[in-house]
Order: structure tokens, then C-alpha cells, then sequence
């Protein structure tokens, strides 16, 4: 039996001010309901500007607590719309202690999941080690109206083994709330190749897992960083569905049969073939 649903992404430039952020992300949020989407994510941290460039304790001032103003602002316009969000936030958990959070909000307004981004960067100008806490939440998967929803986030995209477990647990869609550009002075030609990478990483998740993915990419030059935009929206053959350009401001939407998950494992049996017996030294850090 076909069980369809509507995925939405969005992608925005950011500005300095959070309340200014927030406003436009709930326009962006309103014109995909507009356009029929059951759910829809934002980019990463997209309250503020990606101010992990560099490490400054003033940037925690930006932090919030989950559940805060934030939730309350994406709660109301779910409850509104009578759709799904997934919200990408700076969570204060306690004094000193501090999470780079995707929350999910039902149709109904209340927060039904919370991920806390496992992988976290620390390379120049994503310095994110500085400010977040590692994900203590584990790998999830989060039952909404419409389907069961997996939230992963940005680094967390290249790493297969977070895509399966949020797969094994029942996920069929995957949301990565992302912030991913290159420096400005990148040679020529080189970020395209990485945005290429990126994009072969995450259509792999879904051909692995037999999901939908869904990605939501912020634009815009802040400081050094020009974020490639790039969101897209994939079907578990890795097909793109929907696909947004490099600088500019989208909003894009794709119907996603979620029969299609069945008829793919079904094909491709990726999970009855899996040699869980052998694959204990997946948890080692390396084999020598």
C-alpha cells in the first residue's frame, strides 16, 4: 500500500541577530506547508551565524535551553500549520555544558525527540569541539504522523555507522540539519569536488539503508566560510528528488512514497545479509 509524505527542506543566508533568524526560518517553515509539506527541516544552528570559525566564550551567550523560546516558537507554527519540524539548536543543558541539538516538534506543537549530534568537528573554522558536548542521546528514530523521523546533524553525514543504527531503529526518513561551505580562499575547484563528496556520502546513506534523506544547508559568506547551499532531498535509491541551487535562498518540497522502502529492502536485502557475527572490531578505534 502507498503511504506518501511530503518532505521539506529550506536553505537561508543568516543574519547576526537570533530573533531576525528565527522569524525568517518560520517564513521559510510557512511557505513549505504552503507548498504541502508534512515535514520540514531547517539548516543548522540557524538562529545565529556559524560562529564556530572560532573559539570565543562569548558565543555561549547564544546557547538555550531545550525546551526554551526557540521550541516554543517552532512548536506554534507546527501547531499551526499542522506539520512536523525539525529545529536545529545551540542547547544549553547546564552552566559549562552544551549540545548542538535537533529537536523534533509534532503536529501538535510538543517536542517528541531530541538528538544530540554525536561526531563533532574540529578542523579550522568548524571548531565545534570548543563548544559542544559529544551526543550522549545515542542514535534515533522518532514516531510522527506522517513517518518515523531520524535527525542526524551536519559531521555526523559522513559516517555510515550513524546512518545505519538510525536506520535499524526504524527511521525512514533521515534529516541532517547541516552547515557545510568551503574557506573563501579554497584552491580552484576544490570545493567542488568536496561538495560533490558530500553530496555521494549522503545518497550512499540512503542506498545503504533503503531511506529517504533529506538535507537542509544554510548559503551565504560569513567571515571565511561560503556555505554551498546545495540541500537536497533523495529517495532510497539514492535519486534525487528535489535539489537546491548554490547561493540562493529555497525552499524545496518532494512527495516521498514510503512504499518505496519496502520494495528496495526487498530488492536489495541489505539487512538480512548483514554478517552481524563479524562485525564486532567495528568498535575499535582501528586494527592494527
Amino acid at each position: 500500500m502507498s503511504r506518501t509524505v511530503r518532505v521539506g527542506v529550506f536553505q537561508m543566508r543568516m543574519a547576526q541577530d537570533a530573533g531576525t533568524n528565527l522569524k525568517r526560518a518560520v517564513d521559510f517553515i510557512h511557505k513549505a506547508a504552503d507548498q504541502g509539506a508534512d515535514i520540514v527541516a531547517t539548516p543548522e544552528l540557524f538562529t545565529s551565524l556559524y560562529f564556530c570559525q572560532r573559539e570565543d566564550a562569548a558565543y555561549f551567550d547564544l546557547a538555550e535551553p531545550i525546551p526554551g523560546s526557540s521550541t516554543e516558537a517552532l512548536g506554534r507554527v507546527a501547531r499551526e500549520r499542522g506539520i512536523t519540524i525539525v529545529g536545529s539548536l545551540f542547547e544549553k543543558r547546564a552552566a559549562g555544558l552544551f549540545h548542538n541539538t535537533a529537536v523534533v516538534m509534532d503536529k501538535r506543537g510538543e517536542m517528541v525527540g531530541k538528538y544530540r549530534k554525536m561526531h563533532i568537528p574540529d578542523d579550522p573554522n568548524y571548531y565545534e569541539k570548543f563548544y559542544f558536548t559529544p551526543g550522549d542521546l545515542g542514535f534515533q528514530s522518532f514516531r510522527t504522523e506522517k513517518a518515523n523521523v531520524g535527525t542526524l546533524v551536519c559531521w555526523d553525514q559522513w559516517y555510515p555507522e550513524g546512518a545505519r543504527l538510525t536506520a535499524m531503529k526504524g527511521a525512514e526518513v533521515i534529516f541532517y540539519p547541516t552547515a557545510i561551505g568551503a574557506h573563501a580562499r579554497e584552491p580552484e575547484g576544490a570545493p567542488h569536488r568536496q561538495r560533490d563528496a558530500w553530496e555521494t556520502i549522503q545518497r550512499s546513506h540512503a542506498i545503504a539503508n533503503g531511506v529517504f534523506v533529506a538535507v537542509a544547508n544554510r548559503i551565504g559568506v560569513e567571515e571565511e566560510m561560503r556555505f554551498w547551499g546545495n540541500s537536497f532531498i533523495c529517495d532510497p535509491l539514492g535519486q534525487i528528488l528535489a535539489k537546491g541551487s548554490q547561493d540562493k535562498e529555497e525552499v524545496l518540497v518532494a512527495e516521498c512514497d514510503l512504499g518505496e522502502i519496502d520494495r528496495t529492502r526487498e530488492g536489495w536485502p541489505f539487512f538480512r545479509d548483514r554478517r552481524i557475527d563479524a562485525y564486532a572490531p567495528i568498535t575499535q578505534r582501528f586494527l592494527d
